[in-house]
């Protein structure tokens, strides 16, 4: 009988081992730091258009005339809805398909090259065009620090902070390590590592970092290893305890 509980005890054991704080990313080896002080507070030049990106436009002749007026919600004493939500794709060349030019060359060009370039080609059909473009598709993932807590969160504004995405994201989880805050961002084809301690007062000036699209802000949470190990051994102790129950109850009636 003892043998068979020893059994079941170290089962359990190998069984448990395997599903405890699963659920945790990207650790670091012991000892080994991910950099931080290369990393810059703000990106070196604009953003540029790149392939999959999504952008949308408005076009008004006149140097924004309709635009003007739009905002009075009057045009010729009529009502004005003139406004365009349509998307477009940038494509696998480097392109975009748009109205009435057709395929244009966008990829590497920062959102002002891209409004100039358009006014210059607008120009042919439309009397001092003014443009106006977003790119509405950047994005950051946050991992507030709960597994499954992550975050997708839009980049509406150039000058957004890693500060200001984590409180879009709800703050850092109440299992996240505010000493542990990994960035990650793709630097010429490698995605970079830098972490950061958010838990103490010096780590302030990386709140300021201006994230960029795409980037990856991962809060490492705490391994909540007891918690963890008990609700993975409670299924597993039921069925020991009736199976150890069913024994005793054969072996008795012998």
């Amino acid at each position: 009988m003892k043998n068979l509980i020893y059994f079941f005890s170290l089962s359990l054991l190998l069984l448990t081992s395997c599903g405890v704080n699963s659920n945790i990313m990207f650790k670091s080896p012991k000892g080994e730091y991910a950099k931080k002080d290369s990393v810059l507070l703000a990106p070196p030049t604009d953003y540029k258009i790149g392939i999959d990106d999504k952008i949308s436009f408005t076009l008004s002749a006149n140097n924004g005339n309709n635009i003007i007026l739009g905002i009075s919600n009057v045009q010729d004493g009529k009502q004005n809805n003139n406004v365009s939500t349509i998307e477009y794709l940038v494509n696998r060349e480097g392109t975009v398909e748009l109205p009435i030019l057709g395929y244009v060359p966008v990829v590497g060009l920062s959102i002002k090259e891209c409004e100039d370039k358009l006014e210059e080609l607008y120009a042919a059909e439309y009397q001092k065009p003014f443009v106006q473009v977003k790119v509405t598709n950047r994005r950051v993932i946050v991992f507030p620090g709960n597994g499954g807590d992550a975050k997708v969160i839009p980049i509406t504004n150039n000058n957004t902070t890693l500060m200001e995405v984590i409180a879009q994201a709800g703050g850092i989880a109440e299992r996240g390590k505010a000493k542990v805050v990994k960035l990650m961002r793709m630097e010429n084809g490698v995605r970079q590592v830098y972490t950061f301690n958010l838990s103490t007062i010096d780590g302030l000036k990386y709140s300021d970092i201006v994230v960029q699209s795409n980037d990856y802000i991962y809060i490492e949470p705490n391994p909540k290893i007891l918690r963890e190990v008990i609700k993975e051994v409670a299924p597993i102790m039921a069925v020991i305890s009736s199976t150890i129950i069913l024994v005793t109850y054969i072996i008795n009636l012998k």
